[in-house]
């Protein structure tokens, strides 16, 4: 079943698309619109942005030695971030609020297979981010 998102509605297929523009098309023309969700969009941007190498090595970390990141499509590598930085830093957030919202974002950008290997990636990646709150 594939929901259809307006990205104009949905803070996280925003947060994706910005978080992409600057990781893998040097666009550094980092502007938020206004929007309902202005704030959460611009903290999780900004934040994921700025601790890149700390969200790269607790996923080298928590992934294993047989899990390559950079093998992985670049748009799963930047929802791999998002969520890794809001598994860390959003602790009022549940993890699997968190996996929902990623997984219906997803929708907008990856085929129904890449849907359930990203859900697998971020139920084992919340759980070993946070054990206590799986």
């Amino acid at each position: 079943m594939r929901t259809h998102f307006n990205p104009k509605n949905n803070p996280r297929v925003i947060i994706i698309q910005k978080l992409y523009g600057k990781f893998y098309n040097d666009d550094n023309n980092l502007d938020f619109p206004k929007h309902r969700f202005k704030k959460f969009i611009k903290d999780i941007v900004l934040g994921t942005i700025e601790r890149n190498e700390l969200i790269l090595s607790e996923l080298d970390n928590k992934l294993g030695d047989k899990f390559v990141f950079e093998n992985l499509d670049k748009v799963f590598q930047t929802i791999l971030k998002a969520a890794t930085y809001e598994f860390l830093y959003k602790p009022n957030l549940s993890i699997n609020i968190i996996i929902k919202e990623y997984l219906n974002s997803s929708n907008f950008f990856l085929e129904d297979s890449q849907t359930k290997y990203l859900n697998a990636l971020l139920d084992s990646i919340g759980k070993k981010l946070r054990p206590n709150n799986a």
